[in-house]
């Protein structure tokens, strides 16, 4: 019987790597929409949430077999119930790129040259976080959940950057003033995109101690 219910829990670290995958590739499209101006990155976002959406009905279900038909134990428990927070996350982050593809299609063919730079950085650490979280899962790694975390500061420091440049680019051109405002939309889904990222990261650690990482630190403020 535990055999049978190990091998469940493999499949299901599969299934999550593959769902961690298309998040990865989601964003990524969206950001070349972004820099393109392509209707084929777009239509590649859009068909790659609506794989995700699956994914999170197809683990869901498999979360909750595995919850009714076999007897798991603690650890178990605290294993397949961060598993069905971890994809109500990563479905977040599929729609959140597919917003920010669906922003683009509106805009200008140059705006995907303001601030650039720090649009970039901040997907590719976004995705950069996506990724190390699921692996974090898989390995039951807590260092590597930690390092997701830590990762947040970036993604926040960058769209902070975004917004004082923007700030100052409104003052020197109000006529850009709509694609300004769909820059700092965009900044703002890749951090919210982060945001997602240390949520499942620190569901990774709740599986392996126990622990909320959120509860924790209430706790230690309220003393």
């Amino acid at each position: 019987m535990r055999a049978k219910f190990d091998e469940q829990l493999e499949q299901l670290n599969v299934m999550l790597i593959d769902m961690g995958a298309l998040c990865e590739e989601a964003i990524t499209y969206a950001v070349r929409a972004l820099n393109e101006g392509s209707d084929e990155m777009r239509r590649l976002t859009y068909e790659t949430d609506k794989v995700i959406d699956d994914r999170e009905r197809e683990i869901e279900t498999m979360c909750l077999k595995l919850l009714l038909q076999q007897q798991p134990v603690a650890r178990d428990l605290r294993l397949i119930s961060a598993a069905l927070k971890m994809i109500s996350d990563m479905e977040r982050i599929g729609d959140q790129a597919d917003d920010i593809a669906e922003i683009t299609r509106t805009m200008k063919e140059d705006a995907g040259n303001i601030c650039q730079a720090h649009i970039g950085k901040m997907a590719e650490t976004a995705i950069e976080m996506v990724t190390g979280s699921i692996d974090s899962f898989v390995k039951k790694d807590m260092e590597l959940a930690n390092d997701v975390i830590i990762k947040d500061d970036i993604v926040d420091d960058l769209f902070l950057q975004v917004r004082e440049d923007l700030i100052g680019a409104v003052a020197q051109d109000r006529g850009r003033g709509e694609a300004f405002v769909d820059i700092l939309m965009i900044a703002k889904y890749l951090e919210r995109i982060s945001d997602h990222a240390v949520n499942i990261a620190e569901w990774v650690i709740f599986s392996i101690t126990g622990e909320h990482v959120n509860e924790e630190l209430k706790e230690k403020e309220r003393v």
